[in-house]
């Protein structure tokens, strides 16, 4: 693997593609700023050894140019407080002033450029643009995992202007080696748990891990539509109607390679979508017409808890319940725990990014389990066996 440690940065401009899309409030405050502090490792080395430093990021889905709420200048501050040094701030990520900020910036400087999505051709790949942006440094260094999955002119096609001086950052690496891990070393018994809304999204996951788990334990929202494939009654609970077959069809493969699988038995019902709802615990297949199944019960966290923790190697995916209301935390946070306890108990434990990285931020537990992926749709398609753009632009 192509690392950064592999080359010194003494006397040169290092152009970091980095991942600094974290959420902001209404008076844009970074409100978890997990996915800057990934970056620092890197920083610092290149900073440490005379390097000076270009960071290039997006920020949120901008859809009309620049827009205030999406400028990366509102990070400009606590980034300069994590790194203790002042950052400088470039309006453009090609224009006039990021190219004048760039020529002039010492060893030892950071600039930041402007949001790299406020230009329409960053999403599409577009190779002039990324010729522009790779002017500005000496040596590539790609640090964002999130994005890896995406083939944008800054994770992707902007390598190839760098032939002999491209790099994986430190947070890249280890992204992959944690997930390569999983995929390719895992140590027995290998439970993955997938949690979230739709099975439509976890298909392909789901399929490919059907060839290595001993356990696969499904929970969250899609478990409704398994529950409704079987005959159950759900309620209001989320259902993608059209894909009962489908979730058969897994019942069925599981069972063919000898995967347990384990579906919630029981829920925590509410007469409404608030967290001053009515609550009960019910029968996952009889929930009754007017009320919807919104967090495993107390049952099915019995069950899955003792699967986990008997687990050597566990992958999760997405939660079990809506986490984010209080009322419907607590099924989501007992998985977390348990995935705690399989990690004191010498379990290798990685958290695929999304909501689950903000599940466990949220319990205060992302130091007490192996690993927290900074990227979820890219860890799933690298999960799936798909090849990453961002790392494969490195890797030619």
């Amino acid at each position: 693997m192509k690392t950064i440690d592999q080359v010194s940065f003494s006397g040169k401009k290092a152009l970091i593609r980095v991942d600094f899309n974290v959420p902001l409030d209404k008076d844009f405050n970074i409100t978890d700023d997990t996915r800057i502090t990934a970056a620092l490792p890197t920083i610092k080395k290149i900073l440490k050894e005379g390097g000076a430093v270009i960071l290039m990021s997006h920020l949120g889905r901008p859809k009309e140019g620049p827009t205030d709420k999406y400028s990366l200048k509102h990070i400009v501050s606590h980034l300069s407080d994590l790194l203790g040094q002042q950052v400088e701030f470039a309006d453009d990520s090609i224009g006039e002033e990021a190219v004048s900020k760039a020529k002039d910036l010492k060893a030892g400087e950071v600039l930041l450029l402007e949001n790299l999505r406020f230009y329409k051709e960053e999403e599409k790949g577009d190779q002039a643009f990324a010729e522009k942006l790779s002017k500005l440094g000496d040596v590539y260094v790609n640090d964002a995992f999130g994005t890896a999955h995406r083939a944008h002119a800054s994770t992707a096609i902007i390598a190839q202007f760098f032939p002999e001086a491209k790099y994986f950052g430190y947070l890249m690496a280890s992204e992959l080696e944690n997930a390569e891990k999983i995929l390719n070393h895992a140590e027995k018994p290998f439970t993955a748990i997938m949690g979230g809304a739709k099975v439509s999204d976890k298909i392909e996951l789901i399929e490919k891990l059907l060839e290595k788990v001993d356990n696969l334990i499904i929970g969250g929202g899609m478990a409704y539509t398994f529950a409704k494939a079987q005959g159950g009654e759900i309620g209001k609970s989320l259902l993608e109607a059209d894909k009962q077959d489908l979730a058969l069809e897994l019942v069925k493969k599981a069972e063919a390679k000898g995967v347990k699988l384990y579906l919630p038995v029981d829920s925590i019902i509410a007469d409404d979508f608030n967290n001053n709802a009515n609550t009960r615990v019910s029968s996952n297949k009889e929930i009754p017409a007017d009320w919807e199944g919104l967090d495993i019960g107390p049952e099915t966290v019995k069950t899955f808890s003792k699967v986990i923790e008997e687990s050597k190697t566990i992958l999760w995916n997405g939660p079990m319940g809506v986490f984010e209301m209080e009322s419907f935390d607590k099924g989501t946070k007992a998985v977390a725990e348990a995935l705690v306890k399989a990690t004191d108990n010498g379990a290798y434990t990685l958290i695929g990014g999304g909501d689950s990285a903000a599940a466990v931020a949220k319990f205060g537990l992302s130091d007490q389990v192996s690993y927290v992926s900074t990227g979820g749709g890219a860890l799933l398609e690298y999960m799936e066996g798909k090849e990453l753009p961002g790392v494969k632009a490195i890797n030619e």
